[in-house]
């Protein structure tokens, strides 16, 4: 009777392993199909926040006949984005595409590492402790890291955990929080995106009516005496009409929402949300050659009395950067019907060449780019400060994306040298990643030029620097997406593999140095070995949102989220162009 008791055992047994092995499938792609295709099967059930901030009466409303809508017309042909790929059905194309599927699928385990522990230790609080395994809100209580993946979880084809996802997503309260106020713009970008971004994924309606409920509470930040949004979104001054946008406002802060606002209004016909974002436009049109660096507008604003030529400092990182990079991507959201981005971009990136960017002296004489930041001095000199932020890097991508929109084949070799540039300072650093804050020394105008010694204070000079690097001011690696950023958008416009290699070097150095028992952490300094780096327990949703998926997607069939179907907004959400 022995064999008898047994095989019951046997039995669970087999059916166990088969179904631990289905579950493990079903979390990798196929090689040529990264999507899982798989359906709702229920209907999400959508609970509507408990204040409705579309019946807030306006202090300074905009009379309906005077509201600016969306561009009329049919969308213009644009020129192709991305490279003309050709099928290799070659015995070394399917080799090819066998390593890549195998670097995507380790990707995703990344990915899925991460999120899995996000839902085990801090879920619907906004970000995981990677380290502590505790959780932390930092935007809100809104669930930022779940709220930002929900199109990742999508991409990957994690469909179970995507509509896992939506269901508690279709929950959130947006005025359940212990916050006074929110940050206008990070709200945007990671909320407002991440809802409408998965909503043209995958047409689940409850994630619009989420977006709608979002969306007419960030409007209610135009609703000021300038229609310019302040940087804090306090909650009681918006319901009692008293919000100010501030005199010293991050530039990005308030300028960088037209893709969100943009696509809110073609998704829902209303009017409102386009005309926030169109006054700012104008206003950015009006003051462009007013500044004190023509072209470009300084790194802080004075949106409460929109007086822009008092400051003297502008750079393309930190508290800038989106201002910029929504130039190009605006003008193809709108199909090309609105001119005025275009105008801009092009004055823009004039002044930012003729400025901003400047070759590095390396020990190779590498032919790279890089973009420091600006000082517009009080008698009129322009000073250039060589220092790089790794959030910069965004920028060669914005010139390749810009040059393909626009036609102007220059700036997508200028793009490609900023990219390469920014590898080469991932490269030549121990852990294989770039810091945050770095600086250089400069390259005469239009020369090679080699590192030399006596043009650095080695007294001053970090030893443990590798050679050509002047400063690692800032040391730590916080998981940041815009130099992978970069090298996707380079792969997808040149069709140049030598991108793909890049990506793989990052990500594996990456993975070794910020890797713990949980997820993946930030870390103090990047100059050290990646063996040896300090994780410093802090893992923000734009790892989960922008790192990973680009590093997902470059390694991806290249029509896959194509670039002349889809723009990505600045925390890497796709909208669909029209």
């Amino acid at each position: 009777m022995r064999p008898l008791t047994r095989r019951p055992v046997r039995l669970f047994t087999t059916v166990s392993s088969v179904l631990i092995l289905y579950a493990l499938f079903n979390l990798l792609p196929a090689h040529d199909a990264p999507v899982v295709e798989k359906k709702s099967t229920a209907q999400l059930e959508y609970a509507k926040s408990s204040f409705d901030w579309s019946l807030v009466a306006e202090a300074h409303p905009v009379p309906v006949s005077e509201l600016v809508s969306l561009p009329k017309g049919t969308p213009r042909r644009l020129p192709i984005v991305q490279h003309r790929f050709l099928a290799d059905n070659t015995p070394a194309g399917t080799a090819r595409r066998q390593v890549l599927a195998a670097r995507q699928r380790e990707v995703k385990s990344a990915f899925v590492k991460s999120w899995m522990s996000y839902r085990r230790y801090a879920w619907l609080s906004d970000e995981l402790t990677p380290v502590s395994g505790s959780k932390k809100d930092t935007f809100g209580g809104w669930a930022a890291t779940l709220v930002d993946s929900l199109d990742s979880l999508w991409i990957m084809g994690l469909r179970d955990e995507f509509y896992d996802a939506v269901a508690a997503t279709a929950h959130i309260d947006w005025s359940d929080t212990k916050e006074t106020a929110c940050n206008w713009f990070e709200t945007t970008i990671r909320h407002l995106g991440g809802l409408l971004s998965a909503y043209d994924l995958s047409h689940e309606p409850v994630l619009l009516r989420k977006a709608v409920e979002l969306g007419d509470m960030l409007y209610m930040g135009f609703d000021t005496r300038t229609r310019m949004p302040p940087f804090w979104l306090d909650f009681d001054k918006a319901k009692a009409g008293r919000l100010r946008p501030g005199t010293r406002d991050p530039s990005a802060s308030s300028t960088s929402s037209t893709l969100e606002f943009t696509r809110l209004s073609q998704l829902t016909g209303d009017s409102k949300y386009y005309d926030g974002v169109a006054r700012i436009a104008r206003v950015l049109d009006q003051s462009q050659n007013a500044t004190k660096l023509p072209g470009m507008w300084p790194t802080f604003l004075n949106m409460q009395d929109l007086v822009f030529d008092r400051e003297g400092g502008f750079t393309l990182g930190a508290l800038a950067d989106s201002l910029y990079e929504m130039f190009p991507k605006t003008y193809a959201l709108l199909g090309g019907l609105e001119p005025v981005y275009e105008k801009m971009y092009r004055d823009a990136m004039e002044t930012v060449i003729a400025h901003m960017l400047f070759r590095p002296k390396l020990p190779e004489q590498d032919d790279v780019l890089l973009p420091g930041n600006v000082w517009v001095r009080s008698e009129g000199r322009v000073d250039l400060q060589p220092e790089v932020q790794h959030l910069a890097c965004f920028v060669g991508g914005m010139f390749g994306l810009g040059g393909r929109i626009f036609n102007v084949p220059d700036h997508v070799e200028i793009g490609e040298k900023i990219t390469r540039g920014c590898v080469w300072a991932y490269d030549a650093m121990p852990s294989g990643i770039m810091p945050e804050i770095c600086g250089f020394v400069t390259c005469p105008p239009k020369e090679t030029c080699k590192w030399d010694d006596d043009d650095v204070d080695m007294q001053q000079r970090d030893q443990q620097l590798p050679i050509g690097f002047e400063n690692a001011r800032d040391p730590r690696y916080i998981l940041r997406p815009e130099a992978i950023e970069s090298v996707f958008y380079m792969y997808r416009i040149t069709g140049k593999e030598e991108y793909q290699e890049m990506a793989w070097r990052m990500f594996k150095s990456i993975k070794k140095a910020t890797e713990t028992n949980l997820a993946f952490s930030a870390i103090a300094d990047v100059t050290a070995d990646g063996s040896k780096t300090e994780r410093i327990d802090s893992m923000e949703s734009f790892w989960l949102s922008e790192t990973l998926k680009y590093f997902y997607l470059i390694f991806s069939p290249s029509d896959f989220i194509s670039l002349d179907e889809y723009v990505f907004n600045t925390e890497a959400h796709p909208l669909r162009r029209p």
